[in-house]
């Protein structure tokens, strides 16, 4: 089992070295409109019965892809992660977790209907608090929301805000515009005020290609693309001023890898001192803006390819607070325990595994095990 730098082979019958984790991307699976009918009211039971809706599986995730699940936690039947068996057998007691934050991967928030998306959501979430987090104490959950609709987005956010079991906002990356745009500062508001950070997963609604020049021809570029959504929504959060108007705001980037930061950072500086007269209310570097308020998840990591490179790319990018502990389970990230890449530094892995996801998500430091 490969192990992180400067740890100890775990023994047979040892706690694994992750014991304690907080793991802040699984991804729990709607098995199916059926799951989400007695969640909704008597008007979009009819409607999605009459009309035959079924089958929202996220662009990105089609349940056959093999990234989309790891052979050996592929089930035999269904659909990968509607089984909260398997997230117990699979993820949680064998890397010894200790919570794990659930962000369901539906296609809810990129229907073009408003009013379905926002019913559709609000039955996922009610789904996912039910069949879920009652029946597994270590789960946590995101608020699904559909981002073409901030004001219902804000609503739902203090509907279940009460429940202290959501410590998060989930929103995909791929938007109908750019999250820093002023349309979307309800939901950026509502997340502030109840200390929720918004975390930004990669796929989306897709009503634009997921590169510069158009639509290509295989997944695997889409998959390779959504970097360059990551730093386009980066880039408007700074520049629009969102964290300049919500200082309290922790946004969270996941399936977004880490190997384009320090070339990114270092263009974004470059471009920011020479044009800084265009947006005055920048007054920090994006490089700081982005340290101060933004985290990534661990998996995928997409890396340097040698050990010796990821101490550097972490220290290019100031990542001891950055980076949090993640299985990503099912999605095919790693074989076996080795969630942590070879060549992690010792010293970050306190902090990795659960000091910096207590301290971007509020909510989990309440009774965290």
């Amino acid at each position: 089992m490969a192990t992180a730098a400067g740890t100890l082979p775990a023994r047979q019958g040892a706690p694994p070295a992750t014991a304690g984790a907080i793991d802040v991307d699984v991804h729990p699976a709607v098995p199916g409109m059926a799951a989400l009918l007695p969640y909704l009211d008597a008007h979009w039971r009819e409607q999605v019965t009459v009309r035959g809706i079924d089958g929202l599986e996220s662009a990105m995730w089609k349940p056959a892809m093999p990234l989309s699940c790891r052979p050996d936690w592929r089930p035999a039947v269904g659909r990968p992660g509607e089984s909260l068996a398997s997230l117990r057998a699979q993820a949680l007691d064998p890397f010894g977790s200790a919570v794990a934050v659930c962000n369901p991967l539906w296609g809810a928030p990129a229907l073009p209907s408003e009013d379905m998306a926002i019913a559709l959501c609000r039955a996922m979430n009610d789904w996912l608090a039910r069949e879920w987090l009652d029946a597994e104490p270590r789960l946590r959950g995101a608020i699904v929301l559909p981002p073409q609709a901030p004001d219902l987005a804000a609503e739902e956010i203090e509907r279940l805000a009460p429940d202290r079991r959501f410590v998060s906002v989930l929103l995909p990356a791929m938007t109908e515009a750019p999250l820093g745009r002023r349309m979307h500062r309800p939901i950026w508001r509502a997340a502030e005020r109840f200390g929720l950070p918004v975390a930004i997963h990669a796929g989306g609604t897709y009503r634009h290609p997921p590169t510069a020049t158009g639509w290509p021809s295989f997944h695997a570029e889409d998959h390779a693309g959504q970097a360059q959504v990551f730093q386009a929504q980066l880039l408007s959060l700074v520049y629009e001023g969102v964290f300049s108007e919500f200082p309290g705001l922790r946004v969270v980037l996941l399936d977004a890898g880490i190997g384009w930061l320090p070339n990114f950072l270092w263009r974004a500086n470059k471009t920011w001192r020479g044009l800084r007269a265009e947006v005055p209310w920048v007054k920090r570097s994006p490089a700081d803006l982005v340290r101060e308020h933004v985290r990534f998840s661990l998996q995928p990591l997409q890396g340097p390819p040698e050990e010796s490179g990821l101490a550097r790319l972490l220290d290019h990018i100031g990542g001891d607070r950055m980076l949090l502990f993640a299985t990503d389970w099912p999605h095919w990230r790693f074989e076996g325990e080795a969630a942590i890449p070879a060549g992690m530094p010792a010293a970050l892995l306190s902090g990795l595994l659960r000091n910096n996801a207590l301290e971007t998500y509020p909510r989990l430091r309440e009774a965290t095990p």
